[in-house]
């Protein structure tokens, strides 16, 4: 079924095949996703002032999964570009688990402090606690949580325009790239470029990422089982891994079906399809989890007796 993105997409790539230009722009579109993808947890942490709801091991074995992929790329001496993107990749898991780091000392210090607040005396006068209740039963207190909530609006409908807006960003990138000669397409029957000792240890690099990769969101899912809840956790963070794992493992595939090319590029697919399957118990857990509706305690409230 023709579609206006595939007819567009075939106006915009004269001179190439159509899975040429698909492979590229889903790649381009894993790439754009990949470096939105910490900004979501990032702010949210920074909104929160507190980085509870995600896992340290998480983000560790996550980075331990970029490190190894660096070093793969290093190894098998790809391009600039890609050794660019898992540096930065690296730099970014810093970053997050930093200031992971950064809210869990303050929040440690913060509760280690004796509590300043003062409590109702017994000897407080009766019509003190009287007005006040009458005052929250006017105006019930909302927790922060809460009117974060509802002044935010639905956030079903902001994360899917910010992932339109990373879709469109990838596409017009490569689109660019193109045009501009940056990016050529890749011959469906290269050969192994730097002989087959580097591939293979390049490969063993990519199956202990893959390795990582997979591992990295047990401890997550565990966290969250246990505390039946994904408070703290940014969903969108979450789709965009989604996104991003399916855009370039289907940029892989729509690349070609070759036997050879499908062994080499095994441990990446593994990566990042396998993911996909912990990402969906993750949103899962974000569905079960999710707080309950509070009910108005004048909905439920006993009505008065009156008088026969």
């Amino acid at each position: 079924m023709a579609s206006p993105a595939l007819i567009t997409l075939a106006a915009l790539s004269p001179g190439l095949t159509f899975r040429e230009a698909l492979s590229g722009v889903l790649g381009s579109i894993s790439l754009a996703t990949w470096i939105f993808l910490l900004v979501p947890q990032l702010i949210l942490n920074y909104k929160t002032g507190s980085a509870d709801g995600i896992s340290l091991a998480f983000l560790t074995v996550w980075l331990l999964g970029d490190a190894t992929n660096l070093a793969g790329a290093i190894w098998a001496n790809l391009v600039p570009t890609v050794i660019a993107l898992a540096v930065y990749f690296c730099f970014a898991d810093f970053v997050l688990i930093s200031q992971c780091l950064y809210y869990n000392h303050i929040n440690a210090r913060r509760a280690r402090k004796p509590s300043t607040a003062s409590t109702e005396s017994e000897h407080s006068p009766l019509l003190t606690r009287r007005r006040s209740s009458a005052l929250n039963a006017d105006h019930p207190i909302k927790d922060p949580g809460q009117e974060e909530l509802e002044s935010a609006g639905n956030p079903w409908v902001r994360n899917t325009l910010s992932i339109l807006g990373v879709i469109a960003a990838g596409t017009a990138g490569w689109a660019i790239a193109w045009q501009s000669g940056v990016w050529k397409p890749t011959p469906e029957h290269r050969g192994l470029v730097d002989g087959q000792d580097v591939a293979v240890g390049a490969q063993v690099l990519g199956y202990l990422s893959a390795i990582f990769y997979l591992g990295a969101r047990i401890p997550q899912i565990v966290k969250n089982y246990r505390e039946k809840s994904c408070e703290g956790l940014a969903l969108l963070f979450f789709l965009l891994s989604l996104m991003g794992n399916a855009t370039y493992g289907a940029g892989i595939l729509a690349h070609s079906f070759d036997r050879e090319y499908l062994t080499t590029n095994l441990p990446w697919l593994i990566g990042s399809l396998g993911t996909m399957a912990e990402d969906g118990i993750i949103f899962l857990q974000f569905r079960a989890y999710a707080p309950k509706p509070s009910v108005s305690t004048s909905a439920v409230e006993e009505p008065a007796c009156r008088e026969p």
